[in-house]
């Protein structure tokens, strides 16, 4: 038993703390510049060694991108995605030993309108990431968010790649072609009345949670119809291992369990004909940022939803808080959640038919549960919560007569001659939440209407149920297939 005046024999001994005064750990003779690690000190030209050659055995080993492939950078102005560029500057350079040999280019989306900066500050963000973007050489797009409204429906669809290549094939692809210089492209105007479209549909969302989820997912429809019409099959992302563990106690916490394997893994190929690659998702938050400023990589502060927000304000910020809390007393938190995040799949290979997709993330559903679980459980409470008491009776506004309701400046959106209503034909909440995973049912949830939605995602939801209940029409004329048969 514990006593007061045990002396408990041998002492803990304190832990040594690491001085940077020490040999590189790889060369062995110079002094160390950077402590990456504990027991990892590196001088300036061994981190820079280790920074790319980790960067291009993540690329390599996958075998994922073909030599002459068209491929797509999505480059927000942050210290990942910087970082992300500047590798692959260093990789298709005449110095460089084994040379990138696809072909990249470069894609900004604006989202300076839904975060309420105005027309000069977002001038202002613009000109210095296009600076940056005419250094490189590379083709580049600057793409305003506004631009999502009038995408067509095929955004929210999966679209087949057109050519299927084996493993084999990559040495035979050849060395592909020359690297193609250029410069800015057209870049689509902005109205305002776009703008406030966006901040109304941002506004919509009651909570920040479901704001940041909606965001990111306009952003992905945009970034996949980009890449789509300029004819990019790879879409590379700056996601840092930092902000995948993030990320990935975001999801679980968001009812996206099922999904992590897209959400976090090195490729995402949930579109079909574009995959999501992600080849810093070795690289930590720390590594990228001594990277920056030892070797002076240019990136521009962009704000976002997050910023001065208390750490409590959303699930994506609480869970940056936590990770981050637990990353300085415990070094080896984020390589322990990203080695989890490493080892998870998708059940069943994640193929599914277009109908089988959720109309916002394209993952697979996960609502076919049965009676005992905890979705059944909470539809069940949503539905007594919205129960009237017996004997209310109750009134059903009427349509308002003349001009459009859903629309401010008194016409129809839908309807080109203005002959239907909008309000006749769009979709309710409960129909649209038949169509979407758990995790997107949470965040319809939280929003106070589905009118402000972009079109292209109501159309589609009246084309799918549409084809719902035609299937139901004619469903006792259909053969069904036997359980043996092949």
């Amino acid at each position: 038993m514990c006593q007061v005046e045990e002396d408990y024999q041998p002492k803990l001994e304190r832990t040594q703390a690491h001085s940077v005064c020490r040999k590189c750990v790889k060369c062995k003779e110079e002094q160390a510049a950077v402590l990456i690690r504990a027991g990892d000190p590196y001088c300036r030209s061994c981190f820079r060694e280790y920074f790319t050659h980790k960067f291009r055995a993540m690329l390599g080993k996958t075998r994922l991108i073909f030599p002459g492939e068209k491929v797509l950078l999505a480059v927000s102005g942050g210290p990942s995605s910087s970082a992300m560029l500047s590798q692959v500057q260093q990789g298709l350079g005449q110095s460089a030993q084994k040379k990138l040999r696809f072909l990249p280019g470069l894609v900004h989306i604006d989202e300076g309108g839904a975060l309420g900066l105005s027309l000069g500050e977002r001038q202002r963000l613009v000109s210095e990431l296009k600076a940056i973007f005419q250094t490189s050489g590379f083709p580049f797009h600057v793409i305003p968010l506004e631009q999502v409204l009038d995408l067509p429906t095929s955004a929210v669809n999966t679209t087949p790649p057109s050519s299927d290549r084996a493993p084999d094939c990559y040495k035979a692809a050849g060395d592909g072609g020359e690297l193609q210089q250029g410069g800015a492209l057209a870049e689509p105007s902005v109205h305002e009345a776009q703008t406030r479209s966006l901040q109304q549909l941002l506004g919509s969302a009651t909570t920040l949670t479901a704001k940041e989820e909606l965001l990111r997912t306009l952003r992905q429809h945009l970034l996949v119809h980009e890449a789509r019409t300029r004819g990019y099959s790879k879409l590379l992302l700056g996601e840092s291992c930092t902000r995948l563990a993030v990320r990935l106690l975001t999801c679980v916490s968001l009812g996206r369990g099922a999904h992590l394997a897209q959400d976090t893994g090195f490729s995402d190929c949930r579109f079909g004909d574009v995959t999501f690659v992600r080849p810093m998702r070795e690289f930590s938050a720390k590594e990228i940022a001594v990277y920056n400023h030892m070797f002076r990589v240019p990136t521009v502060v962009i704000p976002s939803l997050e910023t001065k927000t208390l750490e409590k304000a959303s699930i994506q910020r609480l869970s940056e808080s936590f990770v981050s809390r637990l990353q300085q007393d415990f070094p080896s938190t984020v390589s322990t959640i990203y080695r989890t995040s490493e080892k998870l799949q998708t059940a069943g290979g994640g193929c599914c038919e277009e109908d089988g997709r959720c109309l916002l993330c394209l993952c697979s559903l996960d609502t076919a549960a049965g009676k005992a679980s905890a979705l059944q459980a909470r539809l069940i409470s949503e539905q007594l919560c919205c129960q009237k008491p017996a004997g209310t009776v109750k009134v059903e506004p009427s349509p308002p007569a003349g001009p459009c309701c859903s629309s401010a400046d008194g016409e129809c959106g839908s309807a080109a001659g203005g002959a239907v209503c909008c309000s006749s034909e769009a979709p309710e909440k409960k129909d649209l939440q038949k169509l979407l995973c758990y995790s997107c049912q949470l965040t319809l949830r939280d929003m106070s209407s589905v009118a402000h939605l972009p079109q292209y995602i109501l159309t589609e939801a009246q084309r799918r149920k549409r084809r719902s209940l035609m299937k139901d029409e004619i469903s006792e004329f259909l053969l069904e297939e036997e359980e043996g048969s092949s």
